[in-house]
């Protein structure tokens, strides 16, 4: 059931019947308080932490059962959780109008054309993906101090002159909403229930992440070890990412092949494994500042640094190749039609590489490249170390 701010002056009448003939009505004591004049049956807090709640509702099975969520119920809500725990006869669902739903009606912005980004709980660096000149943002916070916050990442990263307007306590008595730049941002009495609105205006610094693959090299802080940019979008190509995947990126180093696998597709996930701690931190760094915070790192070397964890879709090996066990712990690892990209830059792990390629199968790719640099008061081409790449499918 969702309810918005009006209470229950917002809900229809089949919603309004559903609540009164429930026997018991679980929700936050806020939604239990706006629901209070329909209720009858006995009330049911939310259990703070929220582990074990779902499996509250569940036990109440074969009784007339109401949960109250926040307007739309199947957006960043509680929805999804109960639904796939029960059958289609077992339930009916009443939305209300979602926090984005209400904040673009108020602004008058298109849905479609706006990006929807839920940061409650989650890192703010989430947003950066979505800064670009004249992008429109809505952001689901988690408290009164992230409005501040996402100004002082906005005015740290070059958008300082986007406009922030604070949505607060829609569709109800105490709703409010005012405006302010991020740079000026000094808004204060934050309602902690709130949509955050970024117009966005990029300076002439910003760090603006481009959409396709293979972003600028200085975009990442590294030590050397680095899959170079035009390397780089050619092992994603390889890779071909797809919907609700999950990568291993083993001998991480800077960690850029995770990272835009990960940007590439709110849905992946990615696992780096990095043998070097100082570099493993340098890839927590990098992830968090290109806005896939949720990156995971697993200090270890493969071989052994792989056992347990989830199973891949895709590999990734740019370093460690020539270890022994790391490719046969690759292959095994991966499910029937999983992917397997193979970068080799020394002799003896081409050489391993080839002789993989003749017993599997699987391309081969020679990848050179050369960048023009200075020569005297001249110039002249400087080919970097080439690339050996296997690409291979599980059959």
């Amino acid at each position: 059931m969702g309810i918005g701010e009006d209470g229950v002056d917002g809900l229809g009448l089949a919603a309004r019947e559903a609540i009164a003939k429930a026997e018991v009505v679980f929700g936050g004591r806020r939604h239990l308080a706006l629901a209070a004049p329909l209720v009858r049956g006995s009330r049911r807090p939310w259990p703070s932490p929220f582990d074990g709640a779902i499996d509250a509702v569940l036990a109440e099975r074969g009784r007339p059962v109401c949960v109250l969520a926040s307007g739309d119920p199947f957006h960043h809500g509680i929805g999804p959780l109960l639904v796939q725990r029960l059958a289609p006869s077992e339930w009916l669902a009443f939305p209300a109008p979602s926090s984005f739903s209400l904040a673009a009606a108020r602004l008058g912005w298109s849905l479609p054309d706006t990006a929807l980004v839920s940061v409650h709980g989650r890192a703010l660096e989430r947003l950066r993906p979505h800064l670009f000149d004249a992008a429109r943002v809505l952001a689901l916070t988690s408290d009164d101090t992230a409005p501040r916050r996402i100004a002082e990442l906005l005015a740290s990263s070059g958008f300082g002159n986007s406009t922030l307007t604070l949505l607060e306590s829609l569709g109800g008595a105490r709703e409010r909403i005012r405006s302010a730049s991020a740079q000026g941002f000094a808004l204060d009495g934050v309602d902690p229930l709130h949509v955050l609105a970024i117009e966005v205006r990029a300076g002439p610094d910003a760090r603006v992440l481009p959409r396709a693959a293979g972003l600028a090299d200085e975009l990442f802080e590294h030590d050397g070890q680095l899959t170079k940019r035009e390397i780089r979008a050619l092992a994603l190509s390889s890779l071909a990412p797809r919907r609700g995947e999950l990568l291993w990126d083993v001998g991480a180093g800077a960690g850029s092949i995770g990272i835009e696998w990960m940007l590439a597709d709110p849905s992946l996930r990615a696992i780096a494994i990095e043998a070097q701690p100082e570099r493993a931190a340098r890839v927590r760094r990098n992830a968090e500042r290109l806005g896939v915070p949720e990156l995971r790192v697993v200090e270890g070397r493969a071989p052994d640094a792989l056992a347990d964890l989830p199973c891949p879709t895709a590999i990734f090996v740019g370093g460690g190749a020539g270890d022994p066990g790391v490719l046969e712990r690759a292959i095994d690892a991966l499910p029937r039609r999983g992917r397997l990209v193979v970068h080799a830059v020394t002799l003896e792990t081409e050489a391993i590489v080839l002789a993989r390629q003749a017993a599997l199968g699987g391309e081969l790719v020679r990848l050179e490249v050369s960048r023009a640099g200075p020569l005297g008061s001249l110039h002249a081409w400087r080919p970097a170390l080439p690339v050996t790449q296997w690409c291979w499918r599980k059959p």
